[in-house]
């Protein structure tokens, strides 16, 4: 039995990891009532008192527009803070498990990326994950980086179920037709860490449901499956403008998870199927 800190643990993809690792292994919990991380001194001090052999850093800012709105804040949280547990990590010779995004890619490279490719955020968020990334890589030596996208679950904000609850208020709606990714459960997400940490492969991970597809496809399959019959109709992204900018592709390949033997993730679609039963 290890002992695990989950940080962030009221969040969607915290919630699953809880479940994911409870009754196999000592977890503690935290999130922001409990822990500040942008307190490097608190952050120290917290791990230090814990001594866990694993922090899986799930705690950030994750609205997109909200950071182009506040990059003072995403910096804070998803830099300086993610710098600081790197630090606590490495004081208390813990390994690290850092939650990132495909949001750290431009967006034009025409088929999936790897996890070698050459990163270039066109948004703070984006931004502000690689910058902790790069914290954790050049500051905690036993690591993992695991990248993941267009994540979903209970517990949090998320575009499944904010279709869904439109999808019964309206007649019709206009969805982005020109953004491509990859839809991931959260509930496999956590699954598949589970799974990755037991192994010490060390390294950055690309960890996403398999298949692709455009938000407008995924909220058609959405409203689709719910037995509804509200139209759902294509926009670009010209038409419908957000403050921060969205990559063109953000498809991640599981390149590397691949190598390492781990089995593939399930289709989004399935994922998508049990998620709306549940």
């Amino acid at each position: 039995m290890r002992k695990i800190v989950v940080l962030g643990a009221k969040g969607m993809l915290g919630h699953e990891l809880l479940k994911a690792f409870a009754g196999v292994h000592q977890v503690t919990a935290l999130d922001i009532d409990e822990l500040d991380i942008f307190d490097l001194d608190a952050t120290i001090g917290a791990l230090q008192t814990l001594h866990p052999d694993l922090v899986i850093h799930s705690a950030a800012y994750t609205d997109v527009d909200g950071c182009e709105l506040d990059p003072d804040k995403a910096h804070q949280v998803n830099a300086l803070g993610s710098r600081n547990v790197a630090i606590g990590c490495q004081k208390t010779d813990a390994a690290m498990v850092y939650i990132s995004t495909d949001y750290v890619f431009n967006g034009q490279k025409t088929g999936p990326y790897q996890e070698w490719d050459t990163t270039g955020p066109i948004n703070v968020y984006g931004t502000s994950k690689l910058a902790g990334e790069n914290f954790v890589r050049s500051l905690c030596l036993r690591h993992y980086v695991v990248r993941t996208s267009w994540l979903y679950g209970r517990h949090g904000k998320n575009f499944v179920d904010t279709i869904a609850r439109l999808a019964r208020e309206r007649d019709s709606l206009r969805v982005v037709v020109d953004q491509t990714g990859s839809p991931t459960w959260a509930h496999d997400l956590a699954d598949k860490i589970a799974e990755l940490v037991r192994k010490e492969a060390y390294g950055t991970y690309h960890i996403t449901n398999s298949d692709t597809c455009t938000w407008f496809q995924f909220a058609s399959e959405i409203v689709a499956r719910m037995g509804l019959e509200t139209r759902v109709e294509p926009v670009t992204s010209e038409q419908y403008v957000r403050p921060a900018k969205r990559p063109t592709n953000s498809v991640l390949d599981n390149y590397y998870l691949r190598l390492e033997g781990f089995s593939q993730m399930r289709s989004y679609r399935q994922a998508l199927r049990e998620y709306l039963k549940s």
